[in-house]
């Protein structure tokens, strides 16, 4: 069995073992292209202020390239038994193959910014994946508002139809949500893009570390640069995420509640394609929803990741605790989860046909009382005046809805200002590069 990083000759009971590494060596597959990654960079460092001999350098980068292009790259990568976690599982693959020199690359670094850099070089790439899948829907949610701006639909206050809207509205404005929601994305990747690599255990080095090149290495826009903050990140990096990917939840849970509704017969404003649909096992006629009543469901949990994560790190001091490996668990699944509903909800959302005849219903005639007022406005009654009029009109039952809408303003039927909010997203996506 490999010695643990730690190990002082001290055995530790299994059952405690197994309950201190919980879940991390599963979870910690996906962290090991990272930790090759940060630990060539390290050994570069090393190599740049005398802490390894360039023949040894080369060797050690000579491997842990092999491990990832020969082991983790084609899905072979494993965390034996006995071993904690990937950190300790690449290390013993380099001791293993290259003997004491593999026992160089952990100097002047700790396990603690170890898995914080690992970390962070993972949900950099996982943000740009979410911006990216972020990007397709808002080109599917455009694409619908532009085929069907000219068709009319009724706007809901308090749940009561209100007022003319149309699908082109509808559509454009989950659009411009999710570009809001990419600036709330845009600030937690800002967070992450920094270096924590060389806050050791959270209080430095007595080595000669060059931070400022190890950040440069890894892409980073620059670093932690006191070091005890360095660790105070951990949590606040899962944390600013958490929120980033609750406000992409509420704009997919919005939707598909929206979508359930209307897909309704009650409703019938929207026909869903029968393979977005699934029947009833008595019921011939069903058509369910499926898919966005389970994005609803997988959103509403979305949206407490941030809470999880608050409480897992309510009241702890500055420094490393072990609370922090539950952050894993919460925020890593939940990744996956984002990314899932992303997809499918960029799918479904282009196969969704509207109904072409809605207000031609006399049920929402009433909906056209306020272009009623303005346009009694338009000829010299005063507000207030053209109001009451047009109330006393359907009191008595001799309201007539006007023949034509005349909405020109920017962001109304008349006027979808769609092309602003292309560009806006453009600008958004860029600063994800």
């Amino acid at each position: 069995m490999a010695k643990k990083l730690w190990d002082k000759g001290i055995e530790t009971d299994a059952f405690i073992e197994a309950f201190t590494v919980g879940k991390d060596r599963e979870l910690d597959l996906v962290l090991a292209k990272y930790d090759v990654i940060g630990t060539i960079a390290h050994i570069t460092m090393l190599e740049s202020v005398g802490l390894l001999e360039k023949e040894e350098l080369e060797v050690l980068t000579d491997e842990l390239n092999s491990i990832l292009e020969n082991v983790i790259e084609p899905g072979d990568f494993e965390i034996e038994d006995g071993v904690e976690d990937v950190h300790s599982q690449i290390e013993l693959m380099l001791t293993r193959k290259l003997d004491d020199i593999g026992k160089k690359v952990h100097s002047g670094r700790s396990r603690n910014d170890q898995v914080l850099v690992d970390i962070r070089l993972f949900l950099r790439d996982e943000i740009k994946e979410i911006a990216s899948l972020s990007k397709k829907l808002f080109d599917t949610l455009i694409s619908q508002s532009e085929v069907n701006k000219e068709i009319l639909m009724p706007g809901y206050t308090h749940t009561q139809a209100a007022m003319p809207s149309s699908f082109g509205l509808w559509f454009g404005a989950y659009a411009e949500s999710l570009v809001d929601d990419l600036v709330l994305l845009e600030s937690a990747y800002r967070i992450i893009n920094r270096n924590p690599l060389g806050s050791a255990a959270g209080y430095g080095s007595s080595f000669p570390l060059n931070r400022t090149l190890t950040t440069g290495l890894l892409g980073f826009e620059g670093m932690n640069t006191n070091v005890v903050y360095a660790q105070m990140g951990r949590g606040k990096t899962e944390q600013t995420l958490a929120f980033a990917m609750a406000g992409l939840a509420g704009t997919l849970n919005k939707f598909s509640s929206d979508v359930c509704l209307y897909n309704s017969q009650d409703f019938s404003f929207i026909k869903l394609a029968d393979e977005l649909t699934t029947g009833s096992s008595i019921m011939p006629h069903k058509k369910n929803p499926d898919v966005f009543e389970l994005i609803r469901a997988k959103t509403n949990n979305l949206r407490a990741l941030p809470n999880q994560i608050m409480m897992a790190t309510t009241n702890l001091t500055s420094g490393y605790h072990r609370d922090f490996q539950i952050l894993k668990e919460i925020l890593f699944p939940a990744l996956h989860e984002l990314k899932a509903c992303l997809f499918i909800a960029e799918y479904a959302a282009g196969k969704v046909e509207v109904s072409i005849s809605l207000l031609k219903d006399p049920k929402y005639n009433l909906i056209f009382s306020v272009e009623a007022v303005n346009e009694l406005v338009l000829k010299g009654v005063p507000f207030r005046e053209a109001y009451g009029q047009v109330a006393n009109q359907i009191k008595d039952g001799s309201f007539t809805p006007p023949e034509e809408l005349r909405h020109t303003h920017e962001g109304s039927i008349g006027n979808l200002g769609n092309e602003k909010i292309q560009k806006r997203m453009e600008a958004q996506m860029n600063k994800f590069s």
